[in-house]
């Protein structure tokens, strides 16, 4: 058995398994050993620039997922195809999501019947399953999220790996499914919120994540259930002061995050933001400066929101200069510095010790209300009631449900909150533009791109995994 050494989460280390190398005779035994393959899981799942999906850079998920809204412009590289929706088949920096982390739903699968077959206690194995079967559950739904169904390998073909098989992809049913099975039991298995280990998975995170998956596949109702339940937990509620969210421990104690991803120095969970956003003469520390929020965007917050206090509209620079909109440069020319998060002056590398959060209780109650509206075909006092909640936090007036009594300006006022709320935090608005029919319409009106169209709304796969599946591997529509 070979287990190679490395250090991340809040208590213990991780250690990623070589599957090849484990002998399920003598492996696993104990406790530690469960805890191993379950710190697996969580493996490619946080920030690393190679090797995991939520790295705050370019190989990340959300760098490249808000670059295609408004949210985010890139002028070259990656981010700039990302805004212009001009990604290909040939384009790696979209593909290799697909390339490279399709195949841990494998390992996770392989590892789930590990567990099973293991002859340590019920109690122990029902917790390990149910981490697996969350991470699994989360990895499945952001590849379903970016590229439509995938290829989900059974376990009978899985323990026979010299059968050559290639296989089709699920159909959407299928995947939804599939999905929903292990969240839903991984609801069942892991510990309630409060109980759970900091960045370690809860149940309020798996409901969480069956409201996304639920949200993409329009099932109202259920989102108001799910909702219903994390609410009921009684273990959330919004923070007091948005912007500290993200300060060096803000996360850790906010009631507001429902999952976080741990970082430090060391690089074990990477995050990467400052980097990525400021430029190299921003005082004191700067960075590569490879991508800035834009001006339409900005001017959709209103003056007041604190929402927008880490949008840097002006700075003057280690060169002298003042940059601003009227004085841009080559900095702000497209638009604000997006850093969102403290700027980590003291930090010691180009990563930061800022944890990447990726789900807080404001999504769930954005989630209730839109679903609340659209399930009975027009909002109601209720559903607006939980829109200014989170509105007055951001040090907002009200808005007035007389103003916005139709659905689509309901659903309009929902869609701008979100964006407010949630940009630069796991790229989920790409997917909010997309139910709401405007992720095309508005790449065309920001980003002034004449390559987008309707097959944009999911992600090529590569030229490689077409060609392995041998026939029965399709390529989305348009890519071909």
């Amino acid at each position: 058995m070979l287990l190679v050494p490395l250090l991340f989460s809040c208590t213990k280390d991780l250690v990623p398994l070589d599957y090849s190398e484990i002998n399920p005779s003598i492996f696993p035994k104990s406790a530690a050993d469960l805890d191993a393959m379950v710190n697996a899981a969580y493996f490619p799942l946080r920030g690393g620039y190679g090797d995991g999906i939520n790295n705050t850079s370019e190989t990340g998920i959300m760098f490249l997922a808000d670059a295609t809204t408004e949210i985010l412009h890139g002028k070259y590289g990656d981010q700039q195809i990302a805004s212009l929706q001009n990604y290909t088949a040939a384009s790696n920096g979209f593909t290799h999501y697909y390339d490279d982390y399709n195949n841990k739903i494998s390992r996770m699968t392989l590892t789930i019947d590990l567990i099973n077959r293991s002859t340590v206690s019920d109690d122990l194995k029902k917790k390990a399953i149910a981490e697996v079967r969350c991470a699994r559950g989360l990895l499945a739904y952001t590849l379903f999220d970016l590229y439509g169904p995938l290829v989900v390998a059974p376990l009978e073909l899985l323990k026979n790996p010299l059968k050559e098989a290639p296989l089709a992809r699920l159909t959407n049913d299928e995947m939804v499914a599939f999905i929903e099975a292990d969240l839903a039991a991984a609801a069942e298995g892991l510990p309630a919120a409060g109980d759970a280990a900091y960045g370690r998975f809860n149940k309020a995170l798996a409901k969480m994540l069956l409201i996304r998956l639920d949200l993409h596949e329009k099932k109202w109702d259920k989102v108001v259930a799910l909702s219903n339940d994390i609410i009921a937990y009684n273990a959330y509620s919004l923070d007091a002061n948005y912007v500290s969210m993200w300060d060096l421990e803000g996360a850790k104690n906010s009631k507001e995050v429902i999952w976080a991803i741990p970082c430090n120095y060391a690089g074990t969970s990477e995050n990467q933001w400052q980097l990525m956003v400021l430029p190299v003469m921003y005082a004191p520390k700067g960075g590569f400066g490879t991508i800035t929020s834009t001006w339409y965007f900005y001017d959709t917050f209103e003056s007041a929101d604190v929402r927008k206090t880490m949008l840097i509209d002006h700075f003057t620079g280690t060169d002298g200069l003042t940059y601003n909109r009227a004085s841009p440069g080559q900095i702000l020319d497209w638009g604000p510095i997006p850093l969102k998060i403290n700027p980590d002056d003291a930090r010691t590398t180009g990563l930061t010790t800022v944890d990447i959060i990726m789900y807080r209780y404001a999504d769930v109650l954005l989630s209730k209300a839109e679903a609340m509206a659209n399930v009975n075909g027009s909002p109601n006092a209720e559903a607006m009631e939980l829109v200014n909640v989170v509105r007055r936090r951001a040090k907002l007036g009200d808005k007035m449900l007389a103003d916005y009594s139709s659905l689509a300006a309901f659903n309009d006022l929902i869609l701008t909150e979100r964006s407010h709320e949630f940009w630069c935090e796991n790229g989920q608005y790409r997917a909010d533009l997309i139910r709401h029919g405007k992720f095309v319409s508005r790449c065309q009106e920001v980003h002034h791109s004449i390559y987008t169209g309707p097959n944009k709304v999911v992600y090529p796969f590569s030229l490689k995994a077409v060609s392995e599946g041998k026939g029965k591997f399709l390529q989305n529509p348009g890519y071909n």
